[in-house]
């Protein structure tokens, strides 16, 4: 099974969609709370894993969002 880079969105896109800081999202990647994959020098979030992490996300200070 492969999946085609359309199926993953960057950092950037992920903040966007989230509303949040571009570094806040390599925080949730690194802290193991937003499944990413490691491409050259970039992060990349499946799309699918995106849309279901937003639907569960609260962006606002002390509020704790994981996918599992």
């Amino acid at each position: 099974m492969t999946d085609s880079f359309e199926d993953y969105v960057t950092v950037a896109e992920v903040a966007d969609r989230l509303n949040i800081h571009p570094e806040s999202v390599r925080r949730l990647i690194r802290n193991k709370k937003l499944p990413a994959r490691k491409f050259g020098n970039s992060w990349l979030v499946k799309r699918s894993t995106l849309e279901q992490f937003a639907s569960h996300y609260d962006p606002r200070p002390g509020k704790k969002a994981t996918l599992l």
